[in-house]
């Protein structure tokens, strides 16, 4: 089988952009498509000013080497998208002649290396390591719970039928039910029991069925904004537990504002997206389906921010710590990820699904 140059530069995890001798785009892959947040049809001809702000010292590069025809690499270099948005990346520059053109001009292939891409792979996995090991644990400790509170919830019943008085019977039924309740909650501890139920699914069904029960509950208070991007197809999931997992963390965004004081308008927005050439733990999928949901509350306290996935951690009194435990339970066991970044009035979790379970025998180059 003959693939053609095209073909593979677009399914390379590296950024790859040609720019010709006048400085402008004529080609961008699709890494480079996510990196630099553009469509490569819409930024083909176009100058380096329509995609980067101020970028002089790499303008300055490359037109070093136009002329030296020697290839170039900058490290940690620091460029400003047209949108705002900083990238700290390494890049070289690499000219490349035609022998076939009638005038010796190069073309410049540029490889783009982002430092923060690497910095948030090498964090993730060791986020999914810890969970992974807290997953282990809590297993373990609810194995060791379950097994006396069975026998105790048994020795209560038996009790009960030696027992005449109704006082002691009422005591007998306290013992029964608080066994009970530890019971379940050791249960919600180890969050879904069966594994989901992959079907192909649409994805804004979960979300627009989430959003209308929290718009119900929130009575008016809050605004819920979808922004959904529909060319997303359907992806393979189980729509009930998925449900469960988005309602979880929008429930939290919900109480969240709902405590807050803040004088704006309280938004919850839910936001769909496609992701080309994302790594899962150690795994690159070639499109991967972007869910964000943001909320302008108080944010979430520093010291939580880390262990906020874990059982049992909660920044609320009342809380018990497991909404966002099943959350995450739940879409690993769908081969995605959850991520959480949060500053005060800006509260972002974001959930990324795989359009392909299965896919995982290529990873990414580090």
């Amino acid at each position: 089988m003959t693939l053609d140059n095209l073909t593979i530069l677009n399914n390379l995890t590296t950024a790859v952009v040609v720019i010709d001798h006048q400085l402008q785009l004529s080609y961008i892959n699709h890494a480079a498509e996510v990196l630099l947040a553009v469509s490569g049809q819409r930024i083909q001809h176009k100058a380096l000013e329509d995609l980067f702000r101020n970028a002089d010292e790499f303008q300055a590069n490359l037109l070093q080497t136009l002329s030296s025809a020697h290839p170039l690499t900058k490290r940690e270099a620091k460029l400003t998208l047209f949108n705002g948005q900083q990238l700290i990346l390494d890049y070289t520059i690499t000219p490349i002649t035609d022998p076939s053109a009638l005038t010796d001009t190069s073309t410049l292939l540029v490889e783009l290396f982002p430092k923060d891409r690497l910095l948030r792979i090498s964090k993730e996995e060791s986020i999914l390591a810890k969970q992974e090991s807290s997953k282990l644990l809590v297993r373990g400790l609810a194995h060791e719970i379950k097994n006396p509170l069975g026998g105790i919830r048994g020795a209560a019943q038996l009790l009960s039928r030696e027992l005449p008085s109704a006082d002691l019977q009422e005591y007998i039924q306290v013992i029964i039910e608080e066994a009970d309740r530890l019971r379940d909650l050791v249960d919600r501890m180890l969050g879904p029991m069966r594994p989901p139920q992959m079907n192909p699914i649409n994805i804004h069904l979960v979300l627009e069925h989430v959003c209308n029960l929290i718009s119900a509950e929130a009575s008016g208070c809050i605004d819920v904004i979808r922004d959904y991007d529909p060319s997303i197809p359907e992806l393979p999931g189980d729509a009930q537990q998925l449900i469960q997992a988005v309602l979880n963390i929008m429930h939290n965004a919900l109480q969240a504002l709902q405590a807050s004081q803040q004088s704006q308008p309280r938004t919850l927005t839910v936001r769909s997206r496609i992701v080309r050439q994302f790594t899962i733990a150690s795994i690159c999928h070639r499109l991967v389906c972007q869910i964000d949901i943001h909320d302008n509350g108080s944010g979430i306290p520093a010291s939580l921010i880390d262990t906020i996935f874990y059982p049992m951690v909660s920044g609320k009194a009342d809380g018990t710590g497991l909404g966002l435990s099943i959350a995450q339970a739940i879409v690993s066991q769908h081969k995605g990820l959850i991520r959480c970044n949060s500053e005060p009035g800006n509260t972002t979790f974001t959930i990324y699904l795989p359009f392909e379970h299965h896919q995982g025998s290529a990873h990414e180059h580090k």
